[in-house]
């Protein structure tokens, strides 16, 4: 790689660090309620370390060097620099990276998948070695050395996580170089059918072209009474890897997970009510034994666990960053309810009967009955993980989905987070003003129709059981693509992700940010969250008006934004949410009649680049190529027709010529750091006595932190 290709590597200078305030809401907890937070907060953080290893090889070592200085100078990095002899451009661009690190869990981006590297030299991570042994030390026990902080020129594919038969990085996948995607596909299938589910599960490929699935547990061998897939452990694989075998191995982060369950179980015995209890039991037996069956109760006692104060889910949630999108990262979140904030989500959960019906398909795609979720807003105390999402809807399994529910809530401290000044690219002038004053509304909007009303809608058309059917299979529903019969469906032991595979979840975010375009044009949502949606002429020109307006500038600005997570040397997107983001704002394009229109001085020099939405547009317009796009979106998945979805998606996410050569070095120029957070730390002083620790919006604040964590 060249030099201009390595500097869109680089830390960002400086991060921007935020505060996720949270001290009133925890304050006002009782004794119980914050052991109960306390103890599940420790279990969160006590996954860093998994984390860690599912994201690169280096990141656990670089974690212990960064910690491990500032614990050598107690946090004076003034007394280490002049130990060390650096410079104060040296040492600041080592503190920006450090705090960029630990707002990501790793060195590669939470959200975007690409490697960053320091903008100081490779001599600035030996000269701080040298200056504390032990530092030297933590990097030489997990085989890192200074140039693993920095650009893989030799392989520039491994600057972003991936299929290692791409040639990119994936430790989901260890010691495994040239385990390839159909493996990793075939031995996915075959665990389907042996009911063996992947969430907390890391594939190995043997030097004798053997495979091991490694089991997160905190036992090295499998429960007395067998695993999730009985007392087999061994099992000769089928059809194109037919004479190879599969291996289940015990005890994967097996330090980790066993003192997640000791904290598990102390956070039982102060759980509010029997179903938390439990919930904790079946926690605890899963990450102690490895059996996802036993957090699959866990997660079915949670859908139920109405209204806590204390809010919690816990364990192998997300699978974006496995390339395979079965995997999950370990993640851990702690909450407080904001009981005010709450009761807009109420309303908007009593309107989904109303809603649903105005999404352009009909019953036969729809669940024969929406169960009312539990929909809360949450100021966060802890979310472990690369990571903090605004707005969470899980469980992920489908079959909790369907027949129990699903929760969704909203992270309140997350979406109102601002760093002070913060520059807005690609915004017209014209409607920077509606935009800075309506866009927290508008995001808020959007969360709330994306989690309740877009994940939480469809009905993946199914064969549940050899000969059994969740729909009409003698006379099969009508599509409204083709007003034909449907001819494709699940198949018994197929998933949504098993079927789609590496786009299914760039896939779903799409058509859950296109439910949230579509039903936000609905006037009565809008009402729903406090907006007027009265005016004198129509209802564009209302207060709720410009919250619609500023929504769909968003969605607009940030599908031009999303090309710096579009790699050209791989031709591959990095992050799910962008890719999907962009395909949305093709969509606009699309439309036509000048709905929306990208702007700049002429067609090499895009230095004034700015996208625009004809408000006046958004309900005809706009909303009708939306719904268009959406509804094809929504039929190919409840119908498990991959091929259709995937040439529809594929074709509405490609970035031809102009995209690349011309408006992603731009976006790259003018791109605002991601936010990273300062979270804060709960410590039991004395038996029963459970203190709060916050730490200052600061690169010295975020590396305190995480060595106050003592993980």
């Amino acid at each position: 790689m060249d030099e201009r290709s390595i500097s869109q590597y680089y830390a960002d200078q400086p991060p921007t660090v935020v505060s996720l305030a949270i001290k009133p809401h925890f304050e006002a907890l009782t004794d119980e309620q914050k052991l109960y937070a306390h103890n599940i907060s420790r279990a969160a953080f006590l996954g860093t370390r998994i984390v860690l290893r599912q994201v690169s090889p280096e990141s656990e070592g670089i974690f212990d060097f960064i910690v491990t200085l500032h614990k050598s100078c107690n946090g004076n990095w003034s007394k280490l620099q002049q130990e060390s002899g650096l410079g104060d451009e040296a040492l600041q661009s080592f503190l920006n990276y450090a705090t960029q690190f630990l707002g990501n869990l790793g060195n590669y981006k939470g959200f975007g998948d690409s490697k960053y590297i320091p903008r100081c030299p490779p001599d600035t991570i030996d000269a701080l070695a040298s200056a504390v042994p032990m530092a030297k030390e933590a990097l030489r026990k997990s085989k890192v050395d200074a140039a693993a902080f920095y650009a893989t020129t030799e392989q520039p594919a491994k600057m972003h996580l991936g299929f290692p038969d791409k040639g990119h990085l994936s430790t989901y996948y260890p010691d495994s170089p040239d385990i390839t995607q159909d493996e990793i596909e075939q031995i996915s299938t075959f665990m389907a059918e042996k009911k063996l589910l992947p969430e907390n599960t890391r594939l190995k490929k043997t030097a004798d072209g053997n495979f091991q699935l490694l089991i997160a547990s905190g036992l090295s061998k499998p429960p007395p009474e067998g695993g999730d897939a009985g007392p087999e452990t061994v099992f000769d694989l089928p059809g194109k890897l037919s004479g190879k075998k599969l291996e289940l191995v015990f005890g994967d982060h097996i330090e980790e997970m066993a003192k997640i369950a000791l904290h598990i179980k102390k956070a039982g015995l102060h759980a509010a009510n029997d179903r938390q209890k439990q919930m904790m039991d079946h926690y605890g037996k899963s990450f102690g034994s490895g059996s996802l069956n036993a957090f699959k109760e866990s997660q079915k006692l949670w859908v139920k666990d109405i209204g806590p104060m204390v809010e919690t889910n816990i364990g192998f949630i997300e699978t974006y960053r496995d390339p395979a999108n079965v995997r999950g990262e370990w993640e851990g979140l702690v909450a407080m309810v904001n009981k005010e904030r709450t009761k807009a989500f109420q309303k908007l959960v009593d309107s989904a009967p109303s809603m649903i019906p105005k999404l352009p398909w009909g019953s036969d795609f729809e669940k024969d009955k929406f169960s009312a979720p539990d929909f809360t807003s949450l100021e966060v105390l802890t979310f472990n993980g690369s990571g903090i999402p605004a707005g969470i809807n899980i469980p992920n399994y489908d079959d909790i989905r369907q027949t129990i529910g699903f929760k969704n809530v909203s992270l309140g401290n997350v979406l109102g987070a601002k760093a002070p000044n913060e520059p807005i690219p690609f915004i017209h002038p014209d409607d920077l003003d509606t935009y800075r004053t309506h866009r927290d509304q508008a995001f808020e909007v959007q969360v709330g129709i994306h989690e309740l009303l877009g994940h939480g809608t469809g009905k993946l058309l199914q064969e549940t059981s050899p000969g059994t059917y969740n729909f009409n299979h003698s006379s099969p529903p009508l599509s409204p693509l083709t007003n034909k019969p449907i001819t494709t469906y699940y198949k018994p032991g197929q998933t949504w992700s098993s079927v789609f595979g590496g786009i299914s979840a760039s896939y779903e975010e799409c058509r859950a940010e296109c439910v949230a375009m579509a039903l936000s044009c609905d006037f009565s949502i809008l009402a729903i969250f406090g907006l007027d949606t009265t005016s004198s002429d129509n209802n564009m020109d209302s207060p709720a008006g410009d919250v619609l307006h500023a929504a769909y500038l968003s969605m607009a600005r940030a599908g031009v934004a999303a090309v710096e997570y579009w790699d050209p040397a791989t031709r591959k997107w990095g992050q799910a949410h962008m890719q999907a983001r962009f395909s949305i704002l093709k969509t606009f394009l699309d439309a036509g009649e000048d709905f929306c229109s990208l702007h700049h001085k002429s067609k090499d020099d895009l230095s004034d680049l700015t996208v625009r939405i004809d408000r006046h547009k958004i309900l005809t317009v706009g909303r009708k190529a939306v719904e268009a796009y959406l509804q094809k979106l929504h039929v190919y998945k409840c119908t498990a027709d991959f091929e259709e979805g995937r040439r529809l998606y594929e074709g509405m996410t490609g970035v031809d010529g102009w995209w690349e050569e011309s408006v992603r070095p731009e976006v790259l120029r003018r791109k605002v750091p991601r936010k990273v957070f300062v979270q804060a730390n709960t410590v039991e002083e004395e038996e029963g006595n459970v203190v709060l620790r916050e730490y200052e919006a600061s690169g010295e604040g975020m590396i305190k932190s995480w060595a106050d964590r003592d993980v």
